[in-house]
């Protein structure tokens, strides 16, 4: 006897069904053999099978089963298949419909007693099974609210096994989950972290150049003495991020869904990311990787900003592989048997001391560091990864007076709202280009369309290039920052003005 259901793995960021099949023979040895590729996780769920069944008042006969998940060339992981061979089986012992299950997907652990727990991936896998034109999916309670963001597709929350048996039946049934309404979902965002641009004394110039970044989504570097304020700034950068639109929050969540990172009460990612990973992280802890490759910290940043405190300190191989994400906005990990490719569109903001003590060129302090140590510290950071960086800005140390003044800031509600018109600029420029979010991610062929200049902006640039020899790179990118500086003063053309406060952001080694 032979019976089918259907369950999905995940490879990367995208899900992939997989076939369940489940042959019973009554004359056989009692054993149950589990074929197709399967990881240590799920050789084992034949034990948490077995009990689940018995302990929900269904019978699990001490026969001959064969359990093949196909296809079999494709590494299957996790005990996110329990609840498919749990039916398999019983559909195959006469315990279970056999014509209810050809055109439903199940996925969810088991425990012991039948409840149906948590699994990973749960957003791509319901991507994937109405992409594959099923009508349901069965999912564990806890993890339909995810699912049912997915339009096409029937949620079922399953809490047991024993009442997915009588839903089966129609004994029992199961309504299914309703989609949650995304705008109820997001906050309305005032500040992060308790930190609020108001509340920062000082600093005006650097809370500009923060202000531009966020208009754009261009990367930003400070440098300044310890205790001048990079990380508190760093942290009020999300509160003057536009908010995630709808197409935006399902791509983060799918990312946090296969990382398994989502709170149990918040289905949905409405929050731009923020990730700031010390600097002892490993290269596969930042970038992805390890045996079976799982997203780093710059995809989980996707969409969001990743903050990298102490820039130097960082191990200079760990950094060197920001290159090629920093340029296409993903990366691509490749093993012996597998090659994945997650999102990493994100926004680097990094601090750094200009020297080992901290304090070169301080007003107060005085810098006991040689000519030799400071250029070896800079020297950290290579001179492609810096190209890379759009703006660079020195945080100087706060005034006493600035310090002790009580009259507020601007705050960063105000800051989000010029931020937001010019992200709304951007949005109408690139409407016939979807994958364009902001202004950092245009290539060269966007550049030379939507970046027109006055003839005296173009004289200002080509002086600027010939005395600072800049590259090609470094002139897009001019480019690009002079766009936003454009969008932000709501300029059709990109000016004079714009193209100098471009130039001054421009990367520079820190002299002694």
């Amino acid at each position: 006897m032979l019976a089918t259901t259907f369950a999905c793995e995940i490879v990367g960021l995208e899900g992939t069904i997989v076939q369940v099949e489940v042959d019973y023979n009554p004359r056989g040895m009692p054993y149950v053999s589990v074929v197709g590729l399967p990881d240590v996780a799920i050789k084992e769920s034949k034990e948490r099978v077995r009990a689940a069944i018995k302990n929900s008042g269904l019978t699990f006969p001490n026969k001959h089963y064969v359990i093949n998940l196909a296809p079999a060339d494709i590494r299957k992981e996790g005990p996110a298949y329990d609840l498919a061979i749990a039916v398999a089986c019983l559909a195959v012992t006469d315990q279970a419909p056999v014509d209810k299950l050809h055109n439903a997907v199940f996925v969810g652990e088991l425990s012991l007693n039948g409840q149906v727990r948590h699994v990973r991936g749960i957003l791509p896998i319901a991507q994937a099974a109405a992409a594959a034109g099923f009508e349901k999916i069965y999912v564990p309670e806890e993890s339909a609210q995810v699912a049912a963001f997915v339009p096409d597709i029937d949620v079922i929350p399953v809490p047991s096994l024993g009442h997915l048996v009588e839903h089966l039946y129609a004994l029992n049934v199961i309504p299914p989950m309703q989609t949650p309404d995304f705008q109820s979902l997001t906050p309305d965002i005032k500040f992060f972290k308790g930190v609020d641009m108001a509340d920062i004394k000082g600093q005006e110039h650097v809370k500009r150049s923060l202000e531009v970044a966020a208009a754009g989504a261009h990367n930003i570097l400070m440098v300044g003495s310890p205790g001048v304020g990079k990380t508190l700034m760093a942290r009020a950068l999300p509160a003057i991020l536009p908010k995630l639109s709808w197409e935006e929050a399902l791509e983060v969540t799918r990312i946090y869904s296969v990382a398994d990172l989502l709170k149990s009460d918040m289905p949905l990612i409405v929050e731009r990311p923020y990730r700031d990973p010390h600097h002892t992280t490993s290269q596969a802890g930042l970038v992805g990787g390890g045996s079976y490759p799982r997203p780093g910290e710059i995809s989980l940043a996707h969409r969001g900003v990743l903050f990298l405190d102490e820039f130097v300190e960082f191990p200079n191989k760990t950094l060197e592989v920001l290159r090629q994400p920093l340029e296409d906005k993903k990366v691509t990990i490749s093993r012996a048997k597998i090659s994945l490719t997650y999102p990493a569109n994100f926004m680097l903001v990094a601090s750094m001391n200009p020297c080992p003590c901290g304090y070169l060129h301080d007003p107060v302090h005085t810098c006991t560091c040689s000519t030799g140590m400071i250029q070896k510290y800079q020297g950290k950071i290579s001179g492609p990864l810096l190209d890379r960086i759009d703006i660079h800005i020195d945080v100087p140390r706060v005034d006493y007076e600035k310090l002790t003044n009580v009259s507020p800031g601007e705050s960063s509600e105000t800051i989000r709202e010029r931020v937001e018109a010019a992200r709304q600029r951007q949005r109408e420029r690139f409407s016939d280009w979807p994958h364009l979010q902001a202004n950092a991610d245009m290539t060269v062929k966007h550049i030379d369309q939507f970046c027109t200049m006055t003839p005296q902006a173009q004289q200002v640039i080509k002086a600027t290039i010939q005395k600072m020899q800049l590259s090609a790179r470094a002139y897009h990118r001019i480019l690009k920052l002079a766009r936003t500086i454009a969008d932000l003063d709501d300029a059709r053309t990109i000016d004079v003005p714009h193209v100098a406060e471009a130039v001054q952001y421009r990367p520079r080694r820190f002299t002694v």
